[in-house]
């Protein structure tokens, strides 16, 4: 959150010197290229929109989105495409990132040159701890346990198989 809060969105008043400054050199008559600051998105539509176009580096997701269905097909997409997410703790410390209450997720599009080699191993470290465990996770969810009717149909299935062994060594 550290690297966040270098990156959180300016505020009204902010905005408003920094559009006055351009306009003041624009009227002095000076080339004025407007660059936008590089801030944190976010939003659930926004940050969505901007994954679906490839626009982001990096996710950060809250853990406790009510009801979580708002989020939960989120690191699906991030996988999906090969961008790196992370699954924080709170998501009123996101909201303290952007200003608001609560934020259920924040994304890194851009950062300055300086902040690119600590976002480039935030990025490395949440691969290799969310998005290449996928598969772990997906075949490990629920403790691999199985229900009642499951467990009875493996087992007829199983009996079902070792008496056909049973019959071929026979015939042999």
């Amino acid at each position: 959150l550290k690297l966040a809060n270098k990156y959180r969105p300016e505020s009204k008043a902010e905005k408003k010197k920094r559009l006055l400054a351009e306009a003041k050199a624009k009227a002095e008559g000076k080339e004025v290229k407007k660059v936008k600051p590089n801030v944190v998105k976010y939003g659930l539509n926004h940050v969505t929109a901007l994954i679906e176009n490839n626009n982001v580096r990096f996710v950060l997701i809250a853990h406790d989105v009510d009801p979580i269905e708002l989020v939960v097909w989120l690191p699906t997409l991030c996988q999906k495409k090969g961008i790196p997410y992370a699954i924080i703790k709170g998501k009123n410390r996101l909201g303290q990132v952007v200003g608001k209450k609560t934020a259920t997720v924040i994304a890194f599009q851009n950062v300055a040159p300086e902040d690119k080699a600590q976002l480039a191993r935030l990025s490395g470290i949440a691969k290799e701890q969310y998005n290449d465990r996928a598969e772990y996770w997906r075949k490990t969810w629920g403790g691999l346990k199985f229900g009642k009717k499951t467990r009875d149909r493996l087992d007829i299935e199983r009996k079902a198989f070792e008496k056909e062994q049973a019959s071929r060594v026979k015939l042999r």
